[in-house]
């Protein structure tokens, strides 16, 4: 059996809720960390689409049919995005080999006006998720997330209403048998 070792909040590491937060921002939610350190920790939850389109949100944008995510529910009026342009979007920050946050919008308006950007290459929150300092150690403290470390693939899910599970299962077996926990347990 493979040693279980517990992973401390970092940038480029997910929170995984465990199965029984019921909470309901981030019910069986994956959360990709942007920043983590003394002022506090930000993330995006990459399992929660919406039923609006980039467009729907924002106007002054180039006609760009990207889904929107609901990125958790810290400044829903703002909009963040993932992406793999590195830095042809000048700011951006590489959180994991290969995935960047941010960068200028008005490049990215650039970039999508010409055709130089590709819905798969990026994604799109309204709202973050985010902790005052030592608030996300409180509720590691409490179990409420587990932590594993973050992929491409997560981040860029095709399944985001599967990626819950996904994660788990990749945890290992320890962690894969709560990816089949039932949602209300009192149902079954």
């Amino acid at each position: 059996m493979r040693k279980v070792t517990v992973m401390d909040p970092c940038v480029g590491r997910v929170l995984v809720s465990e199965p029984f937060l019921m909470d309901s921002y981030f019910k069986r939610t994956v959360i990709l960390l942007g920043e983590h350190g003394e002022d506090g920790t930000v993330g995006f939850i990459l399992n929660k689409p919406t039923d609006l389109t980039l467009n729907d949100a924002l106007e002054d944008f180039p006609p760009f049919d990207a889904p929107l995510y609901f990125g958790g529910p810290v400044q829903t009026d703002t909009i963040h995005f993932l992406h793999t342009l590195g830095k042809k979007l000048e700011g951006s920050k590489e959180i994991i080999p290969g995935i960047y946050w941010g960068g200028s919008l008005e490049t990215l308006k650039l970039l999508i006006e010409t055709r130089q950007v590709d819905k798969d290459e990026i994604r799109f929150f309204a709202g973050y998720s985010g902790w005052e300092p030592e608030q996300l150690d409180d509720e590691m403290k409490g179990r409420t997330w587990l932590i594993s470390n973050g992929k491409k693939d997560f981040a860029f899910s095709d399944s985001p209403e599967e990626l819950w599970g996904e994660v788990l299962r990749s945890m290992g077996s320890q962690y894969a048998i709560l990816a089949n926990f039932p949602e209300n347990p009192s149902l079954n």
